[in-house]
């Protein structure tokens, strides 16, 4: 998984998933000594001594935590009608759920409990707030260029040769050498339209020249969803902001993108785009 997809909400998520894990070792409830009795030997019992909350808190929470993110890196998957990402987030609300009332009924609760209990505020908060807190949906990765990215087609660019890389000034459509400027932006007033000259081949109804495409690296502003080559109307993968995609193609007024795993589909909204 690509760890500039990612999003704050992600990062809240997979973190109280480890203090979930980590509580999942500590005493669930506490014990008075009785007076001439000893206790040195006695261990309070974990959640790997009880199938029960192990399994409908400890595990279940995890195990939410995990579908949440494999759901958002992946939203064409789903498991009985629901998006992975909502079928996790309805196990991190049970979890919630079974660990409220089980610490509300203990008489005495230990350091497992209580942090397992809190582990699973956080998590449900997480996976439900994620899509609708815009603070939680911004990259948990800044974006800055990458440097030293391998090319998706095996080769390393260098400066100054093939298609751009992120971090490269790149000339832009309308636009002078060496300006960075939104893809498919309009010429700012003053500037002369660019003229066909010689046997230039002519322009596609988008607007780029046809049969001269040169790829280039690109960063949307906003997630946005990856639409299958076949037409499918399902997504195949969501293009996160803060992470470079390298456009192959111009296909109508959208593009070919390919993710830095290797998966290929036609970004449809192309609106904001910034050229690396």
């Amino acid at each position: 998984m690509n760890i500039r997809s990612l999003t704050r909400g992600d990062g809240v998520v997979i973190g109280a998933a480890v203090v979930l894990f980590i509580a999942s070792f500590l005493d669930l409830f506490g014990f008075d000594c009785p007076a001439g009795i000893n206790c040195s030997n006695y261990n309070a019992p974990n959640a790997w001594d009880s199938l029960g909350l192990l399994m409908s808190v400890y595990l279940a929470g995890i195990i939410g935590a995990a579908l949440v993110i494999v759901g958002r890196s992946m939203p064409a998957r789903k498991v009985v009608g629901l998006d992975l990402g909502q079928f996790g987030a309805a196990f991190c609300v049970f979890a919630l759920w079974t660990a409220f009332w089980t610490t509300i009924d203990a008489s005495d609760t230990g350091a497992g409990m209580i942090l397992g209990l809190l582990a699973s505020i956080v998590l449900a908060g997480g996976a439900i707030a994620t899509p609708l807190v815009p603070a939680l949906k911004a990259p948990l990765v800044s974006a800055s260029a990458p440097r030293g990215v391998q090319a998706p087609f095996g080769g390393q660019p260098q400066p100054g040769q093939g298609y751009g890389y992120p971090g490269q000034q790149q000339p832009s459509y309308g636009g002078q050498p060496g300006q960075q400027q939104p893809y498919g932006a309009q010429p700012q007033p003053g500037q002369p339209e660019p003229q066909p000259q010689g046997n230039a081949p002519q322009a596609s109804a988008a607007g780029a020249p046809a049969g001269d495409f040169t790829p280039f690296w690109f960063a949307v502003p906003v997630a946005r969803p990856l639409y299958g080559e076949d037409g499918s109307p399902s997504p195949i993968a969501e293009l996160a902001p803060g992470t470079w995609y390298l456009a192959v193609e111009q296909r109508g007024p959208g593009l070919i993108a390919q993710t830095q795993d290797g998966r290929r589909g036609v970004l449809q909204d192309t609106t904001g785009i910034q050229r690396g």
